[in-house]
């Protein structure tokens, strides 16, 4: 085989292992879907699962997390590198996933499961070394700590949610991983605890998670339950189309949500030397542009909803 048309095969592969062009940061093509992408062709022939690479990037993204609590820079260099090695094993478990075609409910919850360990990790570590070692005042860190934290969880699920509604009416239902607390809830009720505890336990944290995406997005809910009443999983494709276009220019909302502005500010914030900023702006920035987007989307799908229910615009 020619050398060309290897470089055609690799840019194909590589080009399938994505989720979309809609949804893919500038940061991730340039730097962590490659990286994750050698990771994961490594891992096909030495028949390395996605869930395990899942497993070693909450090991590594835990360690790094962790070495934020020390006041001291090349620590604190250290902790950062091996965060950033734990995304590129992190984007390379649903690379390695849809190269293979192995995709579980497991793995995308440990794959959410992974993001929420680290900053659990590195939230715990920034308010212990505040008040045990840069002497701040305990109570103050302690709420502005957790403020963040609750601010990180609610912007990360609902990023998470509005990309994967979208990736739904791009790719359909087998290119999304848009989950309902209503089949979560009976996955969990068939599933014995003495059978399977991990499981059992993981689809717990699971149910809450798609019962938060639910709650802070109302509108959306009123507008799927209309969609699936008139159109079943047959839904038009003009329809689908034209969601996603507008859509679409959200989805680097959901992107300046993510790992990647979240990491570059925390960044920041330790090599000043003051980490309690990184907090304020989890709870200020962040926040802001969360409210921006549920707001947004909210407005599309009632918009969508009331035509729906007035007329029969989309035919099958």
């Amino acid at each position: 085989m020619d050398k060309e048309k290897q470089n055609n095969i690799n840019e194909i592969n590589f080009k399938n292992s994505l989720k979309s062009s809609d949804t893919e940061e500038w940061w991730d093509i340039k730097f962590n879907r490659p990286i994750g992408y050698f990771w994961a062709k490594c891992a096909i022939p030495l028949h390395i699962s996605p869930n395990m690479i899942t497993i070693a990037s909450i090991f590594i993204g835990a360690i790094g997390g962790w070495l934020f609590y020390y006041n001291d820079f090349w620590i604190n260099i250290i902790g950062m590198i091996l965060l950033v090695l734990a995304n590129t094993f992190d984007s390379a478990d649903g690379q390695l996933a849809r190269l293979t075609n192995n995709k579980t409910q497991l793995g995308r919850i440990l794959d959410g499961l992974a993001g929420d360990i680290w900053f659990f990790i590195i939230y715990l570590a920034l308010v212990l070394r505040l008040t045990l070692i840069e002497n701040y005042n305990v109570v103050g860190i302690w709420l502005l700590g957790i403020a963040a934290g609750v601010s990180h969880i609610l912007a990360a699920a609902m990023a998470d949610y509005y990309r994967n509604i979208h990736l739904f009416f791009l790719k359909g239902k087998d290119g999304s991983e848009h989950d309902t607390s209503k089949k979560v809830k009976q996955d969990f009720a068939q599933t014995k605890f003495k059978d399977n505890p991990f499981k059992k336990v993981s689809l717990w944290f699971y149910l809450n998670y798609t019962k938060t995406q639910e709650t802070l997005s109302p509108k959306f809910q009123t507008f799927w339950q209309t969609l699936i009443s008139m159109y079943g999983n047959s839904i038009p494709k003009d329809l689908s189309s034209e969601i996603r276009e507008k859509n679409k220019k959200y989805m680097s909302l959901t992107n300046i949500l993510q790992f990647n502005t979240r990491v570059a500010f925390l960044f920041f914030s330790l090599l000043i030397q003051l980490p309690w900023l990184y907090f304020v702006f989890d709870v200020v920035v962040m926040n802001t542009i969360l409210i921006y987007l549920i707001l947004k989307e909210e407005n599309l799908f009632e918009n969508y909803n009331r035509e729906l229910r007035s007329i029969s615009k989309y035919k099958q």
